[in-house]
């Protein structure tokens, strides 16, 4: 292919992600929840007319993994004869292609050009308030789907430009939060009028032909690189399984099992032997095991990947129908990260002892999806903080495990900063700091972290759960394993109560909820580990001279600030 012709292209392809990338800052700069606009809790993304993913922005790398599903499910629906110029769909509809729980809304819109759809921009996020039995609509002890909010079962809320004002009606009749949930629609939806805005620019500028060979060449190429760093991968067949152990409605542990088999031109993740669907809601539907398993893909084949549905050509996923990994209606999904998340974890941990140069030991996985929700003392409206927690990554092959970071299903979010936490709800964030207990390893697992919020309102509920609650992050390669999650509650007449998953627990004012991540597992023989980093982590007051000689065999000399070169090597040669 001709210089010129590449040039080209390439400024096409990174045109459309600027496209998506805009869609994103939009939609984030005109929300009214602080779960858009400060935990960043969405993804956007670009698809062909045949709904195949072309670009992505940074976002959610479980919604990012889902973008192609709500576009395919949107087409599936109306066929493309019947979406008009103008048109934007709603669906959160778990089982047919919008892969997450119903706080999760797609929005979908045909780009159109010279009278012929030429794409579609979709982008996907949370809520905060969509209806269902509790404030905040997401809950842990959910027995149908029903209970969990409005369902969009694909629908029109725009039609050739103009409001669906039943479908909105409907929106604020059923949502605690109307103004703020209808002030969300609207950023969500005006943000896909800003990335048609510059994909039809793009038209515009190089042609519809130059374009669309483009695509077909991205798509083409994102294959050919994909199959290329298969080759590199270790060949045969890999098994896993963890246990989801969220204990709510008399439901124990759960199992997830992965096998997977790497091919010279397939990667394939079989769920088979995964437990069956349960009346609790930490199911999750078919396509939010698909982002799952693109997730993982992308993590171990090429996390440095551009990203588009050729490279995802060679994944294949079998999933038995009726598990917790692939439920079908009604059973609900409120928790459904948990189980996506699980899936991504048990596919790392089966092929980590193959692909160790791209593997990590274990992480805290889970979410800890919190929801403080009540009636303000001082202005009488709900209040619904929702976020994620913080925790600590595993050691990998290359350096210790990231502290303080989102699981890898959660991607690009952050929990909801101390001073706006503050400012926009009736508590006050009494500590956080980072959580020492990881597991120790020629490189370490990162660190958690233990946040504390406290009351200031006359009550309010608290909904939340802490998966790896009852079982350690795993290390790995002689690595130690790391932390469990937890979730503590202190009320002010001196109770204490221990805890993972709570459900619409009442609390009073002056109550204390202790929100604490585990630490990541250790990589590699501890004894192993470079004594000048085991002395850096106890100048940063991350170990006890104890600790430094018990873990890792290092004599550290605390008023020299240095370590016995001499007494070390002893030591260790003595295990």
């Amino acid at each position: 292919m001709a210089k010129s012709n590449l040039f080209i292209y390439e400024n096409i392809s990174k045109g459309l992600i600027a496209a998506a990338d805009e869609m994103f800052i939009s939609w984030g700069r005109t929300s009214q929840s602080t779960i858009i606009y400060e935990v960043l809790d969405y993804a956007c993304g670009i698809t062909d007319p045949e709904a195949n993913l072309i670009a992505q922005a940074d976002g959610v790398t479980g919604f990012l993994g889902a973008i192609t599903y709500s576009v395919k499910s949107t087409i599936d629906k109306f066929g493309l004869e019947n979406i008009a110029e103008g048109d934007i769909i709603l669906t959160n509809d778990p089982y047919t292609g919008s892969g997450t729980h119903l706080c999760d809304v797609s929005a979908v819109m045909p780009i159109y050009y010279q009278g012929e759809i030429i794409a579609f921009c979709c982008n996907k996020g949370h809520w905060n308030e969509i209806g269902g039995k509790n404030l905040g609509s997401w809950s842990t002890d959910a027995t149908e789907i029903y209970q969990e909010g409005l369902q969009f079962p694909i629908v029109k809320v725009y039609q050739a430009g103009q409001l669906n004002e039943a479908v909105r009606d409907m929106i604020a009749a059923n949502c605690r939060t109307p103004r703020m949930t209808l002030g969300d629609l609207y950023a969500q939806t005006a943000s896909l009028k800003v990335a048609a805005k510059r994909v039809i620019e793009l038209f515009d500028k190089y042609g519809v032909k130059t374009v669309q060979e483009t695509i077909a060449y991205m798509l083409e190429k994102g294959k050919e690189h994909a199959l290329n760093q298969l080759k590199k991968l270790t060949k045969g067949t890999f098994t896993a399984e963890g246990l989801l152990d969220l204990n709510s409605n008399g439901v124990g542990e759960v199992p997830v099992k992965a096998t997977v088999t790497i091919k010279e031109d397939e990667f394939i993740i079989d769920l088979s032997g995964t437990g069956g669907q349960v009346n609790q809601p930490i199911n999750c539907s078919i396509y939010g095991t698909h982002a799952a398993a693109r997730v993982v893909f992308g993590a171990l084949v090429d996390p440095d990947a551009q990203i588009n549905e050729g490279f995802y050509a060679p994944l294949t996923l079998k999933v038995p129908e009726g598990t917790v990994v692939s439920c079908t209606r009604p059973y609900p999904v409120s928790c459904d990260w948990e189980p996506i998340a699980k899936t991504v974890d048990v596919v790392m941990k089966a092929v980590a002892p193959v692909i160790a140069e791209k593997s990590a030991a274990g992480h805290f996985l889970s979410i800890v999806g919190t929801i403080l929700a009540g009636q303000h003392d001082q202005s009488g409206e709900p209040f619904v903080l929702c976020e994620p927690q913080a925790g600590g990554w595993g050691g990998t092959y290359y350096k210790d495990g990231e502290s303080g970071m989102v699981a890898i299903l959660d991607g690009e979010t952050y929990n909801i900063p101390v001073e706006i936490a503050e400012m926009r709800y009736p508590i006050i964030v009494e500590q956080y700091r980072l959580n020492l207990e990881a597991g120790s390893g020629k490189h370490r697992g990162g660190f958690g972290c233990i946040r504390d919020y406290r009351l200031l309102n006359s009550q309010a509920a608290l909904t939340t759960l802490a998966t790896n609650h009852t079982y350690p992050t795993w290390g790995f390669a002689g690595g130690k394993d790391g932390g469990t999650n937890r979730v503590d509650l202190y009320y002010s007449n001196g109770e204490y109560r221990p805890g993972g998953t709570w459900s619409n627990e009442l609390l009073q004012k002056g109550d204390l909820v202790r929100f604490i991540t585990g630490g990541g597992g250790g990589y590699g023989n501890p004894l192993e580990r470079d004594p000048e980093l085991v002395l850096n982590d106890y100048l940063d007051g991350y170990l006890t001279v104890e600790q430094s000689a018990q873990e890792y065999g290092v004599v550290i000399d605390p008023a020299k600030k240095s370590y016995d070169t001499e007494k070390t090597a002893q030591l260790r040669n003595k295990r």
